[in-house]
């Protein structure tokens, strides 16, 4: 009989990332607690699964995006952690005109029942 282990903090947080570069709404979305709350570069908020998924499938529709995050600290306490990265964002606006935006992203994750899942996220441009 093989035993099943609860993932690791630094895998699951590989997966969180992976689903966002491959715009996959269901990998993202299993990676996000039901209560969530995600703060937006602009100051708006979403709280909950269903607004989450709701912004989510419609970011990841959109193909004229590319985003670079690098990873500048990481802080794993008990069933706590917060990753923290600098983000270089590009896009279109709803004119076609190319812009770019830098941020500094925050992460939170809880472990809960063995699974490391989002529980914040935290968008601030610089």
């Amino acid at each position: 009989m093989t035993e099943s282990r609860p993932m690791d903090f630094t895998t699951a947080l590989d997966r969180h990332l992976a689903a966002i570069d491959a715009r996959d709404l269901e990998a993202y979305m299993a990676t996000v607690h039901d209560q969530a709350t995600i703060v937006l570069p602009g100051g708006g908020t979403l709280t909950g699964s269903d607004a989450i998924r709701a912004f989510h499938r419609k970011w990841f529709d959109d193909p004229d995006w590319t985003m670079t995050a690098t990873r500048t600290r990481t802080v794993l306490h008990q069933d706590t952690a917060v990753a923290l990265f600098d983000v270089e964002y590009r896009d279109l606006d709803g004119d076609g005109k190319a812009y770019e935006m830098r941020q500094v992203l925050g992460l939170v994750f809880a472990r809960i029942d063995g699974n490391w899942l989002l529980v914040h996220d935290q968008n601030t441009v610089l």
